[in-house]
């Protein structure tokens, strides 16, 4: 059989760099994730197992998971719901001002976050311009656990937002239209036409969300009130066994915020893939 000249050599790739792409790639990741990721386990690992469960499983450690985890979720699951209304507006709506909102939208990541918890604190305070006319109502927001759902859902909003919005501007309203055509319901359009083909990028906004919720310090501690057992998170937990030279109980709590998130995310990443086969497979 006849061979084309230079046919047993490996099969030149169309874009090249590969190898080095992928060294550069790996040695990026592991100077800014994997090195500074394994030195907190290191440091746990000083510590006996008996030390180390005691410190993450103490009272005060314990209150302020059920507050960090619960709050960014309960804000998660918040912005999933107004922030898909959100998208839903800017990408589906011409109204005066439509930029100016958009443009709103990316605030939390501008504000340099202790600036984001000055201004909360300062607006649900007792005397501030909401906290004023909530306080007759017997709501206090500032320096109690729900200052502290508001400020990660602040926070997290963008992440919803920014993540659903393109999926919908490239959505096919053939689709919806047909739907109603055939005589669907508007809320039969939106659960059976609309949700699906969001549904994944409503879940990654959600990981988003609760991932930065769950680590978020500045823009919480000034409207949060730190008070252990109630109103104190566990990265503020963190920082205070940092200032006391507890630098192994600090790193062993960090560990277990770690496997917690990281498993969280893991299976909201599962189920993501797992919508998405449902889609392709219904597709096809």
């Amino acid at each position: 059989m006849a061979q084309f000249p230079g046919s047993n050599k490996k099969a030149r790739r169309v874009i090249p760099g590969f190898h080095l792409s992928l060294g550069f790639t790996l040695f990026y990741l592991g100077l800014i994730v994997l090195i500074p990721l394994s030195a907190v386990f290191l440091k746990t690992f000083t510590m006996t197992w008996e030390a180390f469960w005691n410190t993450v499983t103490s009272d005060r450690v314990m209150a302020s998971y059920r507050l960090t985890f619960g709050a960014s979720l309960l804000g998660a699951l918040i912005n999933v719901f107004f922030g898909g209304i959100v998208a839903w507006v800017l990408v589906r709506y011409k109204f005066p001002g439509k930029r100016l909102i958009d443009a709103l939208v990316d605030l939390p990541f501008a504000l340099p976050t202790a600036v984001a918890g000055i201004t909360l604190a300062t607006l649900y305070a007792p005397n501030g311009w909401i906290g004023k006319l909530l306080t007759p109502l017997g709501i206090k927001v500032a320096y109690t656990p729900l200052g502290i759902l508001i400020a990660l859902t602040f926070i997290g909003l963008p992440f919803v937002v920014r993540t659903v919005q393109p999926v919908l501007e490239e959505a096919e309203k053939e689709l919806e239209e047909a739907a109603v055509s055939l005589g669907a319901s508007h809320l039969q359009t939106f659960l059976r036409v609309i949700l699906p083909s969001i549904l994944p990028a409503l879940l990654t906004g959600f990981a988003l969300a609760f991932a930065r919720a769950t680590g978020e310090y500045g823009s919480v501690i000034f409207i949060a009130g730190n008070m252990p057992m109630i109103s104190e998170i566990t990265p503020l937990f963190m920082i205070t066994k940092l200032e006391q030279y507890d630098y192994a109980g600090a790193t062993a709590i960090a560990v277990v915020m770690l496997l917690l998130s990281f498993s969280l995310l893991l299976t909201i990443n599962a189920l993501q893939a797992w919508t998405r086969s449902r889609q392709n497979s219904g597709r096809d």
